[in-house]
């Protein structure tokens, strides 16, 4: 009786040794999809986007945490440039807004606004291959850059909550912003949003007068439109949300957004 259950003992660890070996082997052979992205966009359509967690992990779990918990709904499309690319997501709706961390997490202790490292080449990352071309979706940021070379880096980790979906082949952008993914379905609609009216282009921009007064078209409220290639009315994301075929993504890393305004009157403090 003793070596039968012995045997039995003997056969039982076997089978659960093999339980738990196949259960390895079914999650290194699973071919699990990439998520896709659906955005519904108002009198528009729908457009679906693969994003690639392989090339840019963070900024792919930042776009899911926003979508999934309803930042996107009911935002814009701020930008439209046909042969070039369409550019929303922003919650002030003009380029300057940024998220803030109740927008991707609950119970936040201390909500303020955030970023995102930058997730290509040009900022050390090289994992992140991607090329801006037709259909591809990327990470838009401010170029401190501009104002000094000493806060290049802060540009390149400003990234937040907008994003642009390329209309054309860009090779200048390549390794330069954070590309994460590109559109399935409804590359028509993309076309349709960059061709949509706007106040005015970049060639047709308004110049001053003999007094140096620029004289800009008034939106909808009166106020004037000083960005160029903004749209008379901006397409509306309905509705954006990601299907990850079960896999939980996690939060992404965050930063502290850098303030422009502070750095620039410290610099006028200490040269006065």
């Amino acid at each position: 009786m003793k070596k039968v259950l012995l045997i039995l003992a003997i056969i039982l660890v076997i089978v659960g040794i093999g339980f738990v070996c196949y259960g390895f082997y079914q999650k290194l052979t699973t071919n699990i999809p990439n998520p896709v992205a659906t955005m519904e966009v108002e009198n528009y359509g729908t457009v679906k986007i693969e994003l690639y967690p392989d090339k840019a992990p963070n900024t792919v779990k930042n776009f899911i945490a926003l979508a999934n918990k309803g930042f996107y709904d009911g935002l814009t499309f701020h930008r439209t440039i046909p042969d070039f690319m369409i550019q929303g997501g922003d919650i002030s709706g003009n380029g300057t807004g940024s998220p803030k961390l109740s927008s991707i997490m609950d119970n936040v202790s201390e909500d303020k606004e955030y970023n995102i490292p930058g997730e290509f080449i040009a900022n050390g990352y090289e994992q992140n291959n991607l090329k801006h071309e037709r259909g591809v979706i990327s990470m838009a940021r401010t170029n401190y850059g501009n104002f000094s070379s000493e806060l290049t880096t802060y540009g390149y980790n400003s990234a937040g909550s907008q994003f642009f979906i390329m209309t054309e082949d860009t090779a200048s952008l390549d390794g330069a912003y954070a590309a994460f993914g590109k559109v399935i379905e409804g590359m028509d609609i993309v076309d349709k949003i960059a061709n949509t009216e706007v106040y005015y282009r970049d060639d047709d921009a308004p110049t001053a007068d003999d007094k140096g007064n620029v004289d800009y078209p008034k939106d909808a409220n009166g106020n004037d439109v000083t960005a160029p290639n903004t749209p008379k009315e901006k397409p509306v994301i309905s509705s954006l949300k990601v299907e990850t075929y079960g896999v939980d993504y996690g939060l992404p890393q965050t930063l502290d957004v850098f303030d422009y305004n502070s750095w620039l009157m410290q610099q006028y403090t200490t040269a006065y």
